[in-house]
């Protein structure tokens, strides 16, 4: 069993000027890259089953001790940044009239909603993510976690245990080379490249499942 680091859908470039390609390429091609190898590494001494990452770290009561740590911050790594290249594209767009109605309803319409999720981002301490999260009867919910804890670890790392539609990293690696210390810059910009069409898709998806 092993992971591996999933190819982004677009160049490097693609989403300038609001993430730089050189940030973009150390994201990926570096950080990433060690969370897969660090995870491919704690997993090959667990002897875990074969199983999609967010099974895995959805389920941190079953890895042994001895490589939970290892594996909720490598595998939430994995999962974390998987999900985020998925859902930014250059087109941006809006959200669709399914998910744009129970952004309505649960978190009080979209300005409403970009204002919660920019304050999670901008007022998690140090290093985490902002979400937006569905659980099963589609009621979304914004998050924010520490480090690399996901909303599918629950109530293991104080979450929702939701469903992780959208995703920012607002580790300082994301965004330093080109935004320095102005987090809420880098916030701005993030709502110029979000992929809804992916979101919506991923929404329906939670709904689902």
């Amino acid at each position: 069993m092993s992971y591996s680091l999933p190819p982004l859908p677009y160049a490097y470039d693609a989403l300038e000027p609001h993430f730089d390609a050189r940030t973009m390429e150390i994201h990926h091609s570096k950080h990433h890259q060690t969370y897969v190898n660090n995870l491919n590494a704690a997993i090959e001494q667990a002897s875990l089953a074969d199983q999609p990452v967010e099974a895995l770290i959805a389920q941190l009561d079953t890895v042994p001790e001895a490589q939970r740590g290892a594996i909720r911050n490598n595998g939430g790594g994995h999962a974390n940044h998987s999900l985020f290249w998925t859902v930014l594209s250059a087109s941006g767009g809006a959200p669709d009239d399914e998910l744009a109605a129970a952004i309505d309803r649960d978190l009080g319409g979209f300005d409403a909603f970009k204002d919660a999720f920019t304050k999670a981002a901008q007022t998690r301490f140090g290093s985490g993510w902002a979400w937006l999260t569905s659980d099963r009867d589609g009621r979304l919910q914004v998050e924010s976690s520490a480090n690399q804890d996901s909303p599918l670890m629950g109530a293991a790392v104080g979450l929702s245990g939701n469903t992780p539609i959208l995703a920012l990293d607002v580790w300082e690696h994301a965004y330093y080379l080109h935004y320095q210390n102005r987090r809420p810059d880098y916030i701005g910009a993030f709502f110029n490249i979000i992929n809804w069409a992916e979101v919506g898709r991923r929404y329906r998806q939670a709904r689902a499942s």
